[in-house]
């Protein structure tokens, strides 16, 4: 199998490539990737020289980059993890707010299920599955109690997850009406290696390695079901093997948690203080609880998260530590300007 992967040098694109490289012998890889600021081919250090491993430097809103891409690669599935994924950074405004996450989210997706379609004519076998990767914010926020499942309402409360919203309808819709192998998969909060410190667990484990504020929204008592990347990549991967077409498959980690929790963990794993929390003022329109029923996935596909969340934890922690050139790098020039204006007059 000839998998087209894009958004490969991401968080969870990169490991979902090195998981599926060492679980399968016969399996080749074309990483389609913009090397946006979130994009880092250090991820893939150690496949790059993989023979089968390639890197394709292409833009998913560019439609010639991606006819490109189709051309030249005759792929047997897509896996579509390519996205602009930071809340803050969608509530910003002007071109890096909700414009870009327009661009790549839905722009995007539909130039890769337009190439997708035309690549599976040109075939005489077809190109066989597309697999979407979405998120569980498509949902919405859910009350005291309850979990979503995929036949939950979509009622997105920001740019980012309106535009991951506006993505699935157009998966379905290639699905629907032009009978594409199409499948959307929905998934929890990830962490675990390789993950850009933007997000909440690293960057809550490389400010306390540099005694920095953690910066925390409002209370902190806002739940997210937390899921290992590892186990994604294995839901993800089950759902390319044995998922039905034109289904919507929930993968979470059935641990869900207040962030302010999560951040103390952090702080005991380290042994650094609880004083290091710094209490900002809460973003806009921010979403109190999520939390995900994988009971179809688990049920139909025989999928079952492996990982203990504080085990999962620890080992994550332990990555940052023994891998703290690489985050520093990133940390550098670009990335202190972000942190300065997302963080920085709260």
């Amino acid at each position: 199998m000839k998998l087209l992967i894009t958004g490969g040098a991401g968080f969870i694109g990169s490991n979902f490539i090195h998981y599926m490289l060492a679980e399968y012998p016969d399996v080749q890889i074309v990483n389609f990737d913009a090397l946006t600021y979130a994009g880092n081919l250090e991820n893939l250090a150690a496949v790059e020289r993989n023979p089968r491993y390639t890197f394709v430097k292409g833009d998913i809103a560019v439609e010639a980059d991606v006819a490109a891409v189709f051309r030249a690669h005759a792929v047997d599935a897509v896996v579509h993890f390519a996205a602009e994924s930071h809340v803050d950074r969608s509530l910003l405004l002007g071109p890096e707010g909700p414009q870009a996450f327009i661009r790549t989210n839905i722009l995007g997706t539909q130039h890769l299920l337009d190439a997708f379609h035309a690549a599976g004519k040109r075939r005489s076998a077809g190109t066989r599955r597309f697999i979407h990767v979405s998120t569980d914010e498509v949902y919405g926020s859910l009350g005291g109690e309850g979990r979503f499942t995929e036949s939950t309402p979509i009622q997105p409360n920001n740019p980012y997850s309106a535009t991951k919203a506006g993505s699935d309808f157009m998966v379905r819709a290639a699905h629907h009406s032009h009978g594409l192998d199409a499948v959307i998969t929905r998934c929890s909060n990830n962490f675990g290696p390789y993950q850009f410190p933007e997000k909440l667990i690293p960057l809550m484990i490389a400010n306390a390695l540099e005694n920095k504020p953690l910066p925390v929204y409002g209370d902190g008592r806002q739940v997210r079901d937390w899921i290992y990347v590892q186990d994604h990549c294995r839901g993800i991967d089950c759902v390319l093997r044995k998922g039905k077409a034109g289904e919507v498959y929930n993968i979470g980690g059935m641990h869900d948690i207040p962030n302010l929790e999560v951040v103390q963990l952090i702080l005991k794993l380290l042994d650094k203080p609880s004083s290091l929390i710094q209490h900002v003022t809460d973003r806009p329109g921010h979403d109190r609880r999520y939390a995900i029923d994988s009971a179809k996935i688990e049920n139909e596909l025989g999928w079952r998260r492996q990982f203990d969340f504080e085990a999962a934890l620890r080992a994550t922690v332990e990555w940052y530590l023994q891998h703290r050139a690489w985050w520093e790098r990133i940390r550098n020039g670009a990335y202190r300007k972000y942190y300065e204006t997302m963080y920085g007059n709260r």
